[in-house]
């Protein structure tokens, strides 16, 4: 099992500074949100820049999918905003079909992205039509630079559960190319299955895989053993997957380093014999 760590949870350190910390460590790769401070897409030199992280990758030996869940990256006042759901919404599958070009050049495993909130004002259906038609734009896209898409559900969100994926995924036909990002702790908060159901559910659209420790009916991303999750059961689970499992400790920058190194050693122990 190959275990990564998201950059969002190393938003204090230069992104070179995190890629070197992680492989030091021994992680396999690295789950690169695009932000402002960790590789902009919308900043001057993009080719140039994108090059320079491939090759620390490279170097480094770490494998690589790339996030889109940065907070404030394209509207300074409204966290996540625009989603496919809010006026502006051009903004956002721009934003994927950038980040689908940059995966490209990075080489990187798929690229991860989630609904948004449905506004009060929007009817549910007009919702669903949106969303729809801008992840239509973004397939469109992982096409023509052959990348794998995982579209991740999330708590409180239009899509936020493993039913809502699936009905997505019907309603753009079942494109093999739209595959499925599941967070282990996102099982726990919201799914009525167990999580290891959940991930035996998910295995044949699997393409990444977010994992950190949660409480039922409360969406914080907690470290391991602080939650309700027992990590055995659903490790054994993922065996059949070949992607990387990357540690989704968002809020928790401010001793990256330590909880990197933490979160490594305990995943390392539950991965059954």
């Amino acid at each position: 099992m190959r275990f990564g760590y998201g950059t969002n949870g190393f938003a204090n350190h230069r992104l070179g500074d995190a890629l070197r910390v992680l492989a030091d460590l021994g992680y396999d790769g690295v789950a690169l949100t695009l932000d402002h401070q960790h590789l902009d897409p919308f900043g001057p030199d993009l080719a140039r820049r994108v090059a320079g992280v491939a090759a620390d990758l490279d170097s480094l030996g770490l494998a690589v999918v790339v996030e889109t869940g940065a907070r404030f990256l394209l509207d300074p006042w409204r966290k996540h905003s625009p989603t496919f759901l809010d006026p502006g919404r051009a903004r956002r599958v721009e934003f994927l079909t950038r980040a689908v070009a940059i995966a490209a050049d990075l080489g990187a495993e798929a690229v991860s992205f989630w609904s948004g909130n449905r506004p009060a004002e929007l009817a549910t259906e007009e919702a669903w039509e949106y969303l729809v038609d801008g992840c239509a734009e973004v397939l469109k896209a992982a096409d023509e630079h052959d990348v794998k898409l995982g579209f991740e559900p999330e708590p409180g969100m239009l899509v936020e559960d493993l039913d809502g994926y699936f009905a997505l995924s019907r309603r753009l036909g079942d494109p093999e190319r739209f595959g499925l990002t599941l967070d282990i702790g996102h099982c726990r908060c919201n799914e009525s299955a167990s999580v290891p159901e959940c991930v035996r559910r998910a295995l044949p659209r699997l393409v990444n895989v977010q994992i950190d420790d949660m409480r039922r009916g409360t969406h914080e991303h907690l470290e391991f053993g602080r939650g309700e999750i027992d990590f055995p059961p659903v490790l054994a689970a993922l065996a059949p997957y070949s992607g990387l499992v990357a540690v989704e400790l968002p809020r928790d920058s401010h001793a990256a380093p330590r909880i990197a190194r933490e979160s490594l050693e305990f995943l390392r122990k539950a991965v059954p014999a």
